[in-house]
């Protein structure tokens, strides 16, 4: 029997020839990755164990993200101790304000990850770089403590779970983030609870690497391990020039074993929206109804990336944002800021009355810059919907791709970008 592509990496970072699911295994990994949430409870563990410096400066990469620019005493604080940690440990990889990015947009841009890698990070959406062809998964501080002092963690081989997307083209405004919430739909926020989501098929083979990121992004939505596709030419292309260290393409084998296999025709999946509380909340735009909102976020690490805030200005362009909305543009990195502002899509922001935000999570996880009060409602294109994701308890966050984001910060409901006239 042969191994899938999550098999196949992990038994190589065990030195194994074979590994199966159910297995413990202890993996030498490429990346340990943590922000200013998180690293600063790893590191003050890591001080406990004594050694005297990280396993690699290179492969230590602290990214302070979630509520930087520092919103007060504590965030600073919290900073403070990456930061000192950082120059201690010379990393190498160290992010500070003015090179920060959303760490998920980031680590792909710098090329600090790359096809065939094990990435560990002290984040859930560490899955991000499965859209690379990497196994990459969320782990908590405690192991990104031991990860930085040693450069290795367990894990037991998780089953995997294909997901086959059949049809060339998507429907007009369909993109990954709609590909994605239409599975979390279908199997519910526990569906793939520990395994590996392997999405394929020829409707993934066309996708944009934007796309793809996004729907590694959102495997743990699912209960996922992790995400991944296979790396084919237009991953070649993306990383070509860009990754720093030479990488392995793994693919996985015809007669490989999955858990389940899961088909679908892209010609049936229309833009999705996830209702509160939870992404599995699903449903398609031609069935949403008439949902007034009072604040869009266009950004974050599942959609701030170039060809989303392209998309969002593409819907905005000529038009205002409705009075009694608030929009805001989060670009994931200091050069898709750039490359933004360079493209003219600034221009047409603001003339719509967007705001836009350095780099930041701030809003996603309601750290800051776009809280959200007792009783109002938010579309946007984050991960999570929670209660009390993004401020108040007694708020509501619905979840979709920037087409539908920007077309419904025009009209001040939700709406597909079909109503924009």
């Amino acid at each position: 029997m042969g191994m899938t592509i999550t098999e196949k990496i992990l038994a190589a970072h065990c030195g194994k020839d074979k590994v199966v699911p159910g297995e413990l295994i202890n993996c030498k990994v490429d990346v340990v990755l943590g922000n200013d949430i998180t690293a600063p409870v790893a590191i003050k563990e890591f001080e406990k164990i004594g050694v005297e410096t990280v396993f690699d400066k290179d492969r230590v990469v602290l990214v302070p993200d979630h509520f930087t620019p520092n919103k007060d005493i504590k965030s600073a604080e919290q900073a403070k101790l990456i930061r000192d940690f950082a120059r201690k440990h010379k990393i190498t990889n160290y992010f500070e304000v003015g090179k920060v990015g959303i760490e998920h947009c980031l680590l792909p841009e710098q090329g600090i990850v790359g096809p065939g890698d094990v990435v560990i990070g002290a984040d859930s959406h560490t899955c991000t770089y499965g859209a690379l062809g990497a196994f990459s998964t969320g782990i908590g501080s405690t192991d990104m403590a031991a990860a930085m002092a040693t450069g290795e963690v367990w894990f037991k081989v998780p089953e995997s779970i294909k997901f086959v997307f059949y049809g060339d083209q998507l429907n007009p405004w369909v993109s990954g983030k709609d590909l994605i919430l239409y599975v979390i739909g279908q199997i519910g926020v526990d569906g793939a609870l520990y395994k590996a989501m392997e999405f394929t098929g020829p409707a993934i083979r066309n996708l944009s690497m934007d796309s793809r990121f996004t729907m590694a992004n959102m495997a743990i939505e699912a209960g996922g391990k992790n995400g991944i596709i296979e790396p084919d030419d237009i991953t070649l292309e993306y990383v070509k020039g860009r990754t720093k260290r030479p990488y392995t393409l793994y693919t996985s084998d015809p007669d490989a074993e999955y858990f389940a296999v899961y088909e679908y025709d892209v010609k049936d999946i229309e833009p999705q929206v996830a209702f509160p509380h939870l992404p599995e909340n699903t449903k398609p735009i031609s069935q949403v109804g008439h949902v007034e909102i009072d604040q869009v976020v266009i950004g974050s690490c599942t959609n701030g990336r170039m060809e989303d805030l392209r998309i969002a200005a593409r819907v905005l362009k000529g038009r205002k944002v409705h009075d009694r909305v608030r929009a805001i543009v989060f670009p994931g990195t200091q050069q898709i800021y750039k490359q933004a502002m360079q493209e003219g899509l600034f221009d047409i922001f603001i003339d719509a009355n967007v705001a836009i935000s350095t780099p930041t999570c701030g809003p996603c996880l309601g750290g800051h810059m776009g809280i959200l009060a007792k009783g109002e409602r938010a579309i946007a294109t984050t991960n999570r919907n929670f209660v009390g994701r993004m401020g108040h308890p007694e708020s509501e966050v619905y979840l979709s791709n920037p087409a539908v984001a920007a077309a419904s910060a025009i009209l001040g409901r939700i709406a597909s970008p079909e109503e924009v006239k």
